[in-house]
């Protein structure tokens, strides 16, 4: 099985290239964070390998990932192939060891881990790719899945492809807290005249935070996955004084209706 969660794709497109690859079931963790339960229990099926794939923000897992492994229960677990992936703009920090040490508090282990360079989408800071760094990209992705799927069918052990990327232990440790702390409020997010009160963003928000009723509004539970900013239709969201004139991103090779949480 898959536990995936996406924002505007990217996870979602690596987890079912690999949940197709490998026959596997996918598992939205938004889908089910939603939900009121208290834990998340999971039958496992002989020798079934359990995959995690997620953005990379701020350098570590999103806070969603590791409160969903927190609730986590696996029947019928006997150390069972685990692997996850990460993808990122260009490189990952220490977040394949934020991961380790979260399952390891489950009594579960990590097996390999893999990080993918996808296209740029947190426009809060900077801006998404050009088309051609985006295809290149994507087309880079392509390839190393190939590799990747070949080493979660063998279920090979101690395979860690990942870019770090300079300081990796002092930015997971410093900016990941701060992201989480500071950066995951709703407060800065606000339409302008453009909306046309589709409800899109309502939809397709992974925290359930937003509510249309004429007009979208925010809560305050945000992950910053922006998904409601990239997926509008006709960009009429925002999010401060800085995204007005900047590109937006869909993964091309995924449907908005995939994303949707209803």
């Amino acid at each position: 099985m898959i536990f995936y969660f996406s924002g505007t794709g990217n996870s979602l497109y690596v987890a079912k290239n690999i949940g197709k690859y490998n026959s596997e079931r996918l598992i939205s963790i938004a889908t089910q964070m939603s939900s009121s339960e208290i834990s998340f229990e999971y039958d496992l099926e002989d020798n079934e390998t359990i995959g995690f794939v997620y953005p990379v923000y701020a350098w570590g897992p999103p806070k969603m990932i590791i409160d969903f492994i927190e609730k986590l229960k696996l029947n019928n677990y006997k150390n069972n192939y685990i692997y996850t992936v990460a993808t990122c703009g260009e490189n990952i920090g220490n977040t394949m060891k934020v991961l380790d040490n979260c399952l390891k508090k489950k009594n579960l282990y990590l097996k390999s881990g893999f990080s993918i360079a996808m296209p740029n989408n947190y426009i809060v800071i900077g801006n998404v790719d050009s088309k051609e760094v985006e295809n290149k990209k994507l087309m880079v992705a392509e390839e190393s899945l190939k590799n990747i799927n070949k080493v979660i069918k063998n279920r090979e052990e101690g395979i860690y492809i990942i870019e770090k990327g300079p300081l990796p232990g002092i930015l997971t440790a410093t900016a990941n807290p701060l992201f989480n702390k500071m950066s995951r409020s709703a407060k800065k997010f606000y339409v302008n005249d453009k909306c046309t009160s589709c409800g899109l963003c309502e939809s397709v928000c992974n925290s359930r935070n937003i509510i249309v009723k004429g007009k979208p509004k925010w809560g305050n539970d945000c992950n910053q996955c922006l998904a409601c900013i990239h997926l509008c239709p006709v960009k009429a969201i925002q999010y401060g004084k800085g995204t007005e004139n900047k590109g937006r991103y869909k993964n091309p090779n995924i449907n908005v209706n995939e994303m949707r949480m209803f």
